[in-house]
């Protein structure tokens, strides 16, 4: 929040940075992106689910549009993982549950495919 301050009649104003305001075609491009990549994003789920797609070649070779996605999301499509075996298995891996894909370090990716082959 900006603010004002008086001192001795001068005025002094904090101002913020704030973004540039997007056009409205920046904005409905941006949308239209979003929502491919959610289209996309639940298709890959689906096919995580039935087991047309593998989890191991998924994150060691992930899609651009997987790169922002969270690991506990994307596990959590595969079958016979729930919640607490996720979170025990990123747990084991050192591996934060906001953690997005794209984000993972080697180390991180190579112990958590290796885990999952288990």
């Amino acid at each position: 929040m900006a603010t004002a301050t008086e001192t001795a009649g001068e005025t002094t104003s904090l101002t913020h940075t704030m973004a540039p305001e997007r056009s409205l075609n920046q904005r409905m491009d941006a949308l239209a992106r979003a929502n491919q990549i959610r289209t996309r994003r639940a298709q890959l789920k689906r096919d995580l689910k039935s087991g047309r797609r593998s989890i191991h070649t998924l994150l060691l070779d992930p899609p651009e549009y997987v790169e922002t996605a969270k690991v506990f999301d994307m596990l959590l499509a595969v079958p016979k993982y729930g919640r607490v075996k996720v979170n025990k298995i990123l747990v084991h891996c050192r591996i934060s549950p906001s953690k997005t894909i794209g984000g993972l370090s080697e180390r991180q990716r190579s112990e958590l495919v290796s885990l999952l082959r288990r």
